[in-house]
């Protein structure tokens, strides 16, 4: 063989090289995108989430249950899977404040916690909620509680505040004037993250904030949860009318069966529940990673494992909450 026809082989067979080089490198480069790298800090335009471009984004993942009660989830490998098999770009780490061993008992613990699967979170490049998982008005522990999450994450785009969980037995008087405080307590320290505010009634009186919003404030939404087997059309509807009048609606919690987290699924529901949102581009989050024995736990109650489980280990409502997430955020 002539040196000139090696010479020319050896050409090709050195630009094949390159070319699988760059395709593979393309293909990991692509495989290495994140929500939050694709969307970066998000927005609120109109009613309307949206990313640092100004396009419509909709976040759907996996709430986590009270930290004080299933604190076991609140690592690492739980958030990675989430992400990796049931496709997550949005966890929740709901952090309670009220029952025993809560944040107002142990405020170490929580914080652990919380910052456990937030670093998570930023690690895996989705977006995650810190959720001031109360159900009573605390509004001096919700402040000092939010200065230190401002002032650790005001730099993370990944980062959603939650400043009520659901306002149980107050006015949206009492809630507004609540929420006033604790968003200018964020925004002394953080001034473009999203918040999110509680609305009454367990975040379903939407209608009562639409009468009398908040003002002067941007990248605010207000939360709305719904149990399907409990909250009918009636509540889409007046989801539907709060944001035709300006309202921006972000769905932190719902679930499949009735509000006490028990009792059947109404798989019917939730399904029209689903297709509604994906109509409305509503964000939401399903409750909740926990292995209770009840409806609304995704995980069996004698399970141990906290990642890896498949299909069959996961309870009827963790299988379904699993495939909507994934449906959702591989359109």
């Amino acid at each position: 063989m002539s040196q000139s026809i090696k010479g020319l082989l050896a050409f090709i067979l050195c630009v094949l090289v390159i070319t699988s080089n760059a395709q593979t490198n393309n293909q990991k480069l692509a495989n290495s995108k994140t929500p939050v790298s694709v969307n970066g800090k998000l927005q609120v335009i109109g009613t309307q989430l949206c990313n640092e471009n100004s396009k419509p984004v909709v976040l759907a993942g996996i709430s986590f249950g009270w930290h004080c009660f299933w604190p076991k989830f609140y690592n690492e490998s739980t958030v990675n899977w989430l992400v990796t098999d049931w496709k997550c770009n949005v966890v929740r780490a709901a952090m309670g404040v009220g029952p025993k061993n809560s944040y107002l008992q142990n405020p170490s613990f929580a914080l652990k916690c919380v910052t456990t699967v937030v670093d998570a979170a930023i690690k895996n490049g989705i977006y995650v909620l810190i959720d001031f998982h109360s159900h009573e008005l605390r509004t001096n522990e919700a402040k000092g509680f939010f200065t230190k999450m401002a002032n650790k994450y005001k730099d993370s785009p990944n980062v959603i505040y939650e400043i009520y969980n659901e306002p149980v037995g107050y006015s949206w008087k009492e809630v507004k004037q609540y929420s006033e405080e604790v968003i200018a307590t964020i925004r002394s320290i953080d001034a473009d993250n999203i918040i999110l505010v509680g609305s009454t009634h367990w975040d379903q009186d939407v209608d009562s904030v639409a009468a009398n919003p908040i003002l002067g404030q941007k990248n605010i939404m207000y939360t709305m949860h719904f149990y399907a087997g409990t909250h009918k059309k009636w509540l889409r509807d007046r989801t539907e009318d709060a944001m035709n009048k300006g309202v921006p609606i972000f769905i932190s919690e719902c679930a499949g069966m009735d509000a006490s987290g028990n009792q059947g699924l109404d798989v019917e529901e939730w399904n029209v529940y689903l297709d509604w949102m994906k109509t409305n581009k509503l964000s939401w989050l399903s409750w909740s990673m926990s292995n209770k024995e009840e409806t609304c736990s995704m995980i069996p109650a004698k399970s141990t494992k906290l990642a890896g489980w498949k299909e069959n280990e996961l309870k009827e409502w963790g299988r379904l909450s699993r495939q909507a997430v994934r449906n959702c955020n591989q359109d």
